[in-house]
C-alpha cells in the first residue's frame, strides 16, 4: 500500500525523540520538520534528510496526510484547528488544549471533518501502567473502592531545557496535572466533581509568582470512587517511590481483592496469614518516555492505516481538559465544583 506522508511541527525539547519514532514507522513515510526557531529545526531536518517548514501556514501546503504536534501546550489550539481545516489528521502531546472552550471547538471539527486525533498522554502507553492496567482488566483487583495518583517532578532543570515555560508560562494544571488525571480516569471512568488546592512554591523565582504550580485534588466519580491526585513542579526532586528508576508519575489503587502501589501489589490476606507483598512486572523491557513515545506513534499509525479508535481520542482530551478547568474553578472560588459531562459519549 502507499505510504501516509506525516510531518511533525516541534523539534525541540523531546520533540526529536518523537521524531525519531515517526521516522521508524514503517507505513507512514516522514517528509518533513516544521519549527519556527529555524536554528532547531533545520538541523533537525537535516539529521533525518526532510525539508525543513519554516511556519505551520507553509506547512500546510504540503503534501501530508497526517501532522504531529509537539510544540508548546499554549500552540495547540491553533494548531490543531488549522491542520484539521487542511484537512489532516493530528497527533499531538498532552494536553490537547489548555482551555474548555479550545476543548468545545477541536471536538467540534473533528466530529465535522471525520479526521483522526488521538491525544498523546504518554502514560497509557507506559509499560508499568500497562502492567497495572492489564490487572485491573484481568478482575485481579476486584472493585477498586478508593485511588490515588501523584506526578511530582523538580521542573527547573526542564525549565533550563525549555525556558518557554516560565516566559510563557506553561500552565501546571493543564500541562502537568493531566498525567495523574488522565491515568486514574483509565481505570475509573468519568469524574463527577472536583475540589482543589493549589500552591505555588518558590524554588524557582523564573515562574511568576502569582501563578500555582502545586496542587492537591480531591475527586469524587460517576460510580462513586473517591479518589486524590499530588501534582507537585515546584519542589526539590524526591526519592524514588518505586523499586527501579522511574519519573515522577505514580498509582495506588485499593480493591476489594488487592492493592496495589506502583511495582507492588499485596492481595487479600486477612485471616490466611501476613500481608506479602509482590513485584508487578512491566509489560515489556521499554519502561521510559521512548518507549512511551514509540508505542503511541505505532498506536497512531494504526489508527490511519487499519482504521483503529484513538486510546485518546477527542473526547477523551476535551474530558481531561474540562478537569482541569473545574479544578481551576475550584481554586478561584474555594468549593467543591462539578465537571461537564459534555463530551461523555
Amino acid at each position: 500500500m502507499e505510504k501516509l506522508r506525516a510531518a511533525m511541527i516541534g523539534a525541540g525539547g523531546r520533540g526529536m525523540s518523537h521524531i525519531k519514532s515517526l521516522a521508524a514507522a514503517p507505513n507512514i513515510e516522514f517528509v518533513a520538520i516544521c519549527d519556527i526557531v529555524e536554528e532547531v529545526g533545520r538541523p533537525a531536518a537535516e539529521e533525518f534528510g526532510v525539508e525543513y517548514v519554516p511556519s505551520t501556514e507553509e506547512l500546510w501546503k504540503r503534501d501530508i496526510d497526517a501532522v504531529g504536534i509537539f510544540s508548546p501546550c499554549v500552540y495547540h489550539y491553533e494548531q490543531i484547528r488549522q491542520a484539521l481545516l487542511a484537512g489532516k489528521h493530528v497527533i499531538v502531546t498532552k494536553p490537547m488544549v489548555d482551555s474548555l472552550d479550545e476543548a468545545r471547538e477541536i471536538v467540534e471539527l473533528v466530529d465535522r471533518t471525520g479526521l483522526k486525533l488521538l491525544v498523546a498522554q504518554s502514560m497509557r502507553w507506559n509499560s508499568m501502567f500497562r502492567a497495572i492496567h492489564a490487572l485491573h482488566e484481568a478482575g485481579k483487583l476486584g472493585r477498586i473502592m478508593l485511588a490515588e495518583a501523584y506526578y511530582v517532578h523538580d521542573m527547573r532543570p526542564v525549565m533550563d531545557r525549555s525556558p518557554w515555560r516560565y516566559q510563557i508560562p506553561q500552565d501546571f494544571m493543564y500541562g502537568g496535572v493531566c498525567h495523574p488525571v488522565d491515568l486514574l480516569r483509565w481505570f475509573l471512568g468519568e469524574v463527577d466533581e472536583v475540589f482543589s488546592y493549589g500552591s505555588h512554591g518558590g524554588l524557582d523565582t523564573r515562574y511568576p509568582a502569582d501563578k500555582e504550580n502545586n496542587f492537591i485534588i480531591s475527586l469524587k466519580y460517576q460510580n462513586g470512587v473517591i479518589a486524590r491526585v499530588l501534582s507537585a513542579y515546584d519542589i526539590i526532586h524526591p526519592p524514588a517511590l518505586w523499586h527501579r528508576p522511574f519519573h515522577g508519575v505514580g498509582l495506588a489503587l485499593y480493591g476489594t481483592k488487592a492493592s496495589l502501589f506502583n511495582d507492588r501489589i499485596v492481595y487479600e490476606y486477612y485471616g490466611q496469614g501476613k500481608p506479602v507483598e509482590e513485584a508487578i512486572t512491566p509489560a515489556d523491557e521499554k519502561e521510559d518516555h521512548a518507549g512511551e513515545t514509540m508505542g503511541f506513534l505505532k498506536h497512531f499509525e494504526q489508527c490511519l492505516v487499519n482504521g483503529v479508535k484513538p486510546l485518546v481520542d477527542v473526547r477523551d482530551g476535551a474530558q481531561v481538559v474540562a478537569i482541569c478547568s473545574a479544578c481551576w474553578d475550584s481554586i478561584h472560588s474555594g468549593r467543591p465544583v462539578k465537571v461537564t459531562r459534555e463530551f461523555q459519549r
